[in-house]
Parts: C-alpha cells; structure tokens; sequence
C-alpha cells in the first residue's frame, strides 16, 4: 500500500514545475494520466543530449531531461485542440481526484478544460494551474520561465562571487531551482487540498506561480531586506552571517568547511595549529567573526592550502568539525552514504528494459515509495488508460487514431 494508492491524477503539465509536482504524487502512490500531443509529447523528450538509445537499433530514444521528471506515469496521447480530444479529456476529469496543468493565463479555457468547466462536471476535482506570474496581476499574461524568474525573484542578487572580485556577477542556479521549487510546494498544495475535502467533499482551484515561490525562497535573504531596508548582495560562497562557512583552498583543490557556532570555531583554530585564534577578541565570537571577516578567511586559507582535501576532510571530520568534499555528480553516487541510501534506482522501461532513476527522497514507514514504473513511452499507455476509464473498445480507439485524436 502506497499512501496515494486511492488518487487519480489528470497531468496536463509539460516540461518540469508540473512534472515535478506529479512525479512525486506518482512516487506517493497516485495513478498519474500523463496527456501529450500525438506525435511529439512533452518538449524535454528532445532536450538532450544524452538520450536513451535503443539497444537494437542504436535510434535515440528520450532525453535524460525528460526521464528525470515522468518516472511511474501513464502516458496517454489526446489532441487537445481537437473538439474529440477535449471531450476525452473532460471524461478523464470527471474521474480524477487531481488536475494539474501549466498553460498560459486562460490557455485552457478556449477548449473549455478550465476549472470553472471542469468543477462543473467534478465538483471534487482539486486543480492545480502553474504559471509564472499567477491568475493576476499585471505580469499574470506573460510566459515565464526559471532562469528569468531566478533573476526576476532576486535569486540572481545574491548568487555568484562578489561583484568586487575576478568573476563577480550575477549567475543562475546549476539546476531549474525556481521549477522544481514551484513543483514541490505545488504538490504540497496539493496534498493539502486533498485533506480538505476530506472535510468538505469540496475539490479547490490551487494558483501558483513561479514567481511566488522564488520570493518565498529567499526566506532569510528576504527577511534580511524586509527587516534592514537594505538588499544583500552576492557573497560567492561565503555566508552573509556566519565565518567561516565557505569553500576554501586546498593543495589539490577545496573543501567546505561550515563552522555553526564558536565551539566548533575553537575546534578549528586548534586543528589548524593556531589555538590562540579562539582567544582573539576578533575571532572569539561569531558576529566579531563576521566583521574581521577579511581578517580571518586568509588566515584559514593559509592554513588549509597546507592540506590534501583528504587530509584535511579526515582530519576535520575526526574533530566533528562540519565539513564535506564538492563532488561531481558521478562522485556523489559513488559516495559510501549515498550508496547506503540507494539514491540511485533502477525503474523498469519499455525501450531498453531498465532505466537509471534518482531516488525519491521521501521516506515513509507504512507506505514506502516503490521503484516499479519507469517513464512512460510516449502514448505507451493510450490504448490501455482510454479502455479502462473510458469504455472505448479497440474500434473506438481506431476510429480515433485515423482522425489523429490520439
């Protein structure tokens, strides 16, 4: 048993923010009915490469980009701008428990697939629309997308080195982080709807936006302005608060290093060969830390350039002083702690039998995630999903595809 076992959810989301939100409704149990555009599907199918091949023919399959967010969904192929293929989708509607869709401001409503249509026929349905600006607002009408919306949302102000230094600058976040957040509370929004109509036997309409959650993101970097009036700028990888807690240099590359209080500072200086800083009025204490900053960071450095990044890993982590290796992704996996939480799975696949896939994270006693539904081919499942919900036989599903509905 699976915690959403009972769920069935209408995906009509693309690209990641709404795949992600689904993918995790997926892991949790939920029957997720992926619609796509005949003869295309999804946009990250094509964003590669690398892609999977067919082992037969050596043809390219789907881009790792679009495995990374449909693992265990169902993937159905309905044209949407046709009159029959709204009519399917109206019918799969009136069944589920979860729409969730990321179409432009008032993008659905022309087919007549918009809540209000929906509710109408489903007055249980919860759908959830993701956009970049929200339902209003001045900006609600335009596309958005995460890179604009990471500098848009002030993630850019305060990501990169400082503008003082050789590389200062604004930059992006290495992943999607304003989609994938947008997807992750998107689905805690979800989940809480669906626990009010429990109550109310009611579904809701859910609005987010990309926008939104990037400014809720900013959390303390938010708060900071609300509460100084003054906008913090880019630190690189230090820390606007604490010292030291940044990278720093080693003999054969960097190390993190992330002191959390004056104890473990102590630890440090010792470690480092110069105890004496712990008693230095400068450095005793975090905020004196913070202040002698640029007193301080050459000292460590100094120090630590003296050490392999093993060496001096082994030697902080013997002391319980917080520290960790910047790893690339192969050396992540190859980690002993990720191999011991089995952060990589195998899920099975229709094209090459298996598929690698990153763990979920969640963790539930009762009703663990299970790893045995890959990402779908596209329109793998139309035949089977259209015949189960829907009652159409094989002549119906013929007629359709001659039309090219499906």
């Amino acid at each position: 048993m699976r915690a959403l076992d009972d769920i069935l959810v209408l995906d009509l989301s693309r690209v990641l923010a709404g795949p992600w939100c689904t993918q995790m409704l997926s892991d949790l149990g939920a029957r997720v009915i992926k619609v796509e555009k005949p003869g295309s599907g999804d946009d990250t199918r094509g964003w590669g490469p690398p892609f999977l091949a067919d082992p037969r023919t050596g043809e390219k399959g789907d881009a790792a980009y679009y495995l990374a967010a449909n693992r265990g969904k169902h993937s159905v192929t309905i044209d949407m701008a046709s009159p029959d293929g709204q009519e399917l989708i109206r019918r799969l509607a009136a069944q589920a428990d979860v729409l969730v869709e990321n179409y432009k401001l008032g993008g659905l409503k022309k087919y007549g697939l918009d809540y209000e249509s929906l509710a109408a026929v489903n007055p249980r349905l919860v759908y959830c629309s993701i956009t970049g600006f929200g339902q209003d607002g001045p900006y609600a009408p335009r596309a958005g997308y995460d890179f604009m919306i990471q500098a848009m949302g002030g993630l850019m102000s305060v990501t990169g080195e400082k503008d003082t230094l050789p590389g200062g600058g604004p930059q992006k976040a290495g992943i999607a982080i304003a989609d994938l957040s947008t997807g992750l509370h998107a689905t805690v929004a979800v989940l809480a709807a669906l626990n009010q109509r429990h109550r109310t036997g009611r579904g809701q309409y859910i609005d987010m936006a990309l926008l939104d959650v990037q400014v809720a993101m900013m959390s303390n970097q938010a708060m900071t302005c609300l509460v100084s009036g003054n906008a913090p700028g880019r630190a690189g990888n230090g820390h606007a608060a604490i010292v030291p807690y940044q990278a720093f240099p080693t003999a054969d590359g960097h190390l993190i290093i992330a002191v959390g209080n004056d104890g473990q500072f102590a630890k440090l200086a010792d470690e480092l060969g110069h105890p004496e800083w712990a008693a230095d009025e400068r450095f005793t204490l975090n905020r004196a830390r913070v202040e002698h900053r640029a007193v301080l960071i050459p000292l460590l450095e100094a120090e630590t350039r003296r050490h392999t990044s093993a060496q001096l890993l082994e030697a902080l982590e013997r002391r319980q002083i917080p520290c960790g290796p910047i790893n690339t992704m192969d050396k992540v996996f190859a980690d002993p702690q990720a191999q011991a939480r089995h952060l990589r799975q195998e899920v099975p696949h229709a094209l090459t039998g298996t598929v690698p896939t990153v763990a979920s994270p969640l963790r539930l006693s009762d009703s663990p995630v299970s790893y045995d539904r890959g990402p779908p081919l596209l329109g793998e499942h139309t035949d089977a999903v259209l015949g189960e919900l829907l009652g159409l036989d094989a002549a119906a599903l013929s007629a359709l595809r001659d039309k090219g509905v499906v």
